[in-house]
């Protein structure tokens, strides 16, 4: 039974002279699992928002959208409503009440539901869910990856045909994004719910899938089972899929089935491949001064005098020269150890040096000037005027000694690039305080493999030219990809230190697919570069090239 059938449609904001979708052509089968995968702006949020009419953007539409045979347009609101569930990328921008309880209860409150039902469905959906233990909890006090919980909760509980989800894992850390993946599953295999769900995490996603759909430029390029798609991609799109698919791609052949999970990749390399030499050689990170950029030492901070306190004693040494990384759950700490070390918030207890000097020894914000830069999560909040030339001119930006080229989205309006040129945009204005110690909050979220690369580049030229780098991150492959060291912070203090290759290889859950796929086999390989390093080093059993 066909669910939504997309024919010819073709839209475009106002005031665009080019379309955001071209002819896309789509069919959804009831019961499907259906991930949408392409490039940052290549027009997967507005496609699904045209499939959800109270979100379906302003703007010029044409062809035909029909929903169980009807016409989207016309289809009745209340039914809208309950059949097509929506849930955003930001947990906290669909929370609406401030008990779980009552964010439960809130939709088939509206829908005018009797009171037994709504009651009956609140209490099976949070079993369904294991969230019994907050019902009574204030929605504030939640986790980025509990509120994403209760959102999608929340959605459950009016009984909808099908669910839509946008990047739902893109603010979680990997234990929460992983539960909420597995929950996602179990909608589909058990209960037969028919999903949609564009993502940028697809390692635990694709393998699940029956149809991969990718975009590029507001068209769908291809569109089978995950595996067919994969055989067919160009290198570029590859570097979306999962680490075994990539891994495979690269080594395998034909004859061969594609891997798409940790284990399928475990069981390619252990059959394929010899295993003499079982690690690379060490690679010592050369750092051009023994002093540090940035130390705290015994920091406590608390955000209100009857709080508990977030950061714990915490002891932080970065060198200069370094790009160090700092991993761990949703709600421990992270970000505000960043905000203390930049001053916008300040320590009860402890000490925080900046190249050596008390912070409290930088007057008149000479903090800030040719010393230390933060670029914050939301990157939006960065932006104060109508283009990206005048937010560079108004920093005093030197255009052309940035380490990347921006001169195509210099007319634009910050608002109006993607979530990728955002993030350069607002690097750009940063850099502009020409800082020697750069901290970042979550850099690559809500970016596609591509632009993460392109980070990374940028991260790495930056760190060449004497920039010391601290960032806060939930992306574990982007962290063993760019960091010089890493940190797993919990409890409000930092718990273990150590280079990619030590940290990535000793830890269980906040690793990477690649060491999870390659232990028993080989030591310390955490990339997919190095798996096909070491593949190719050992050789395979059968003797083919």
């Amino acid at each position: 039974m066909e669910l939504f059938d997309v024919k010819g449609l073709n839209f475009a904001y106002p005031e665009c002279t080019e379309n955001t979708l071209h002819n896309v052509d789509l069919t959804i089968e009831k019961g499907e699992f259906v991930v949408l995968c392409g490039s940052t702006g290549s027009g997967k949020s507005t496609l699904l928002r045209m499939l959800k009419p109270e979100l379906t953007p302003l703007g010029s539409v044409s062809g035909d959208i029909r929903f169980k045979g009807e016409s989207i347009s016309t289809i009745d609101r209340r039914a809208s409503s309950a059949s097509i569930g929506y849930v955003m990328q930001a947990p906290e921008q669909q929370i609406v009440t401030d008990k779980v309880w009552h964010e439960l209860a809130f939709g088939p409150e509206n829908l005018g539901m009797p009171r037994e039902d709504i009651a009956r469905r609140t209490a099976e959906t949070a079993s369904f869910f294991g969230i019994g233990e907050w019902y009574d909890r204030d929605t504030h006090s939640l986790s980025g990856g509990q509120k994403q919980l209760l959102n999608l909760a929340s959605v459950l509980v009016m009984d909808p045909e099908v669910i839509i989800l946008d990047e739902p894992t893109a603010q979680l850390d990997p234990i929460a994004a992983s539960d909420f993946i597995t929950a996602i599953k179990r909608l589909n295999q058990e209960l037969s719910m028919t999903v949609i769900i564009a993502e940028h995490r697809l390692e635990e996603i694709v393998p699940v899938c029956d149809r991969l759909i990718v975009m590029e430029n507001g068209r769908i390029i291809f569109n089978a089972p995950p595996s067919e798609v994969i055989m067919n991609m160009n290198n570029d799109l590859l570097r979306f899929m999962p680490s075994a698919a990539r891994i495979y791609r690269t080594l395998g052949n034909e004859s061969e089935e594609c891997p798409l999970t940790v284990r399928q990749g475990w069981n390619f390399i252990e059959k394929n491949f010899r295993t003499e030499i079982r690690s690379l050689p060490s690679q010592k990170k050369e750092f051009k001064s023994d002093s540090y950029a940035l130390e705290m030492k015994n920091v406590r901070f608390r955000y209100s005098r009857d709080s508990k306190d977030i950061l714990k004693d915490l002891e932080l040494k970065v060198r200069q020269g370094e790009i160090f990384t700092i991993v761990g759950g949703n709600g421990c700490g992270k970000t505000t150890s960043l905000k203390c070390a930049s001053a916008l918030v300040k320590p009860y207890c402890g000490t925080i040096k900046v190249f050596g000097k008390k912070l409290k020894e930088y007057k008149n914000r000479t903090l800030y000037k040719d010393c230390l830069a933060m670029l914050p999560q939301d990157v939006q909040t960065v932006f104060m005027c109508d283009s990206v030339r005048e937010e560079l001119k108004l920093a005093n930006a030197d255009i052309s000694s940035l380490p990347f080229d921006i001169s195509n989205l210099l007319d634009k309006h910050p608002y109006d690039l993607s979530g990728g040129e955002q993030q350069l945009a607002a690097l750009a204005r940063v850099l502009a305080a020409n800082p020697k110690i750069l901290l970042m909050d979550e850099p690559t979220k809500g970016l596609d493999a591509l632009y993460k690369h392109k980070i990374c580049k940028i991260l790495h030229q930056l760190k060449d030219s004497g920039v010391t780098i601290v960032i806060v991150t939930h992306d574990i492959e982007f962290a063993a990809e760019c960091s010089d060291r890493c940190g797993m912070f919990f409890d409000g203090h930092i718990v273990s230190v150590g280079t990619p290759d030590e940290f990535f290889a000793e830890n269980s859950f906040y690793t990477t697919a690649v060491s999870r796929m390659t232990r028993g086999i080989y030591d310390k390989i955490v990339t997919v570069s190095q798996a096909e390093e070491i593949c190719r080093l050992n050789g395979r059993k059968d003797g083919l090239k």
